[in-house]
């Protein structure tokens, strides 16, 4: 199966456009000429911007083809605001790693069921660090983790951070970010300039003592362009990990223990608004154990609801796969809303005890890591359902596939 035309020849920067067509069609001596016309010219622009908007966000850049006209209603920042009150026609995207090497790799649009060759602005390699919130997505790397970038992936517009504070050398770092959606409702606002946090939680083993782990969080605020660091303390038995996710101003991130604990997971929650605590043991205050024994874990905000998809392990080999998990974190105790059925499950083949898995809005996509076999969970229909086959084969045995979804968006700006 091929790929839909590669996303780079509709760049959002530079749309070109085609002259109109004659408006006269030739006709014998004895009939009188008609004029031709376009059903379009009949439409006053701010008509014709309405029906536009409804387009899937891909068509957005062909219509921009079309005509001069065409070109500058979908260039304009009203219709880019207006476009973006639509929510009926857009869902969040999914964009899958074909490559461990480089970064290259599809789009997939769950709305039309169709692949996109898409190339992402900023990030280096695969293995970088991802985090997507409302249209932007974060990127940082994994050697020295002081390269961070916040991007619009569908306009390519993007801005690089000044380098976070505490140390680069860490055993483990979590990455997410949030943008601000309180101002949502204000039509008048410009949307294009919401603020965003990014939170890095380090984790780093206490030298000496395996037991113990130091822990910082440092969030970083688009309104004054500055990191703060909001917590530092040591964890006993517990060290941190790659997950985390912001919801309701709140950062929740997975723990993993280093000894002496019967939980292969837990979930510590951090109120953002609370700057500059560090006395010791503040952090486990807020633990929240995992619904049943997980091989993995992956946090995701949904409509500011904490959601985690899990690996439900084996009774007798918690490290063993046996099936897939949703639930939804209500106060302090979780509700499950899904379970994979056991045919979708096998049709990932081969499925390990770790696996891809993103969402937001209420979209949760699942990938196993050792197939571009990708399943989607729709949390209002329960519905389960897979993609259109991704354009791409796995070229040896070892091969990995990874990936995250972001919502497609025109109006945001880093």
């Amino acid at each position: 199966m091929e790929a839909e035309t590669s996303w780079t020849n509709y760049p959002y920067s530079y749309i070109t456009y085609v002259p109109e067509a004659e408006s006269y069609r030739e006709q014998s001596d004895d009939e009188a000429k008609v004029e031709t016309f376009s059903m379009d010219s009949l439409l006053p622009d701010d008509l014709l911007e309405r029906i536009l908007s409804f387009l899937p966000i891909a068509s957005i850049f062909r219509a921009g083809t079309v005509c001069k006209r065409w070109n500058e209603i979908v260039s304009s920042r009203r219709f880019l605001c207006n476009f973006s009150n639509n929510s009926v026609s857009q869902r969040p995207w999914y964009f899958m790693f074909t490559s461990t090497d480089d970064p290259s790799g599809y789009a997939y649009d769950p709305i039309i069921r169709k692949w996109y060759s898409f190339d992402l602005p900023c990030i280096e390699t695969s293995n970088w660090f991802v985090a997507s919130s409302c249209g932007l997505v974060c990127f940082m790397d994994n050697d020295c983790r002081n390269k961070i970038y916040v991007s619009n992936p569908i306009t390519k517009q993007w801005r690089r951070l000044i380098e976070p504070p505490g140390h680069r050398s860490t055993d483990y770092t979590a990455m997410s970010t949030s943008v601000n959606r309180a101002n949502q409702a204000n039509r008048a606002v410009n949307r294009g300039n919401r603020t965003y946090s990014v939170s890095i939680v380090k984790s780093k083993q206490v030298p000496g003592n395996f037991f113990q782990c130091d822990l910082s969080i440092h969030l970083y605020s688009s309104e004054t362009m500055t990191w703060t660091t909001s917590v530092n303390d040591v964890l006993s038995g517990w060290r941190g990990g790659n997950e985390s996710v912001i919801c309701n101003d709140v950062l929740y991130f997975m723990i993993y223990p280093t000894g002496g604990s019967d939980h292969r997971h837990g979930l510590i929650a951090s109120n953002l608004s609370s700057i500059g605590s560090s006395s010791s043991g503040i952090l486990m205050r807020s633990f929240i154990p995992m619904p049943c024994s997980l091989t993995c874990g992956r946090l995701m905000n949904l409509r500011e609801r904490l959601v985690i998809v899990g690996g439900i392990g084996k009774h007798d080999r918690p490290e063993v796969i046996k099936g897939i998990g949703i639930w939804v974190l209500k106060g302090k105790e979780w509700v499950e809303m899904a379970k994979m059925p056991q045919r979708f499950f096998q049709g990932f083949g081969e499925f390990d005890e770790v696996f891809a898995s993103s969402g937001t809005d209420d979209l949760v996509y699942i990938q196993s890591y050792g197939s571009p076999a990708l399943l989607t969970f729709d949390m209002n229909l329960k519905y389960w359902r897979w993609s259109q086959k991704c354009p791409v084969t796995k070229k040896f045995p070892l091969q990995l596939f990874t990936g995250f979804c972001f919502e497609p968006r025109l109006e945001i700006a880093p």
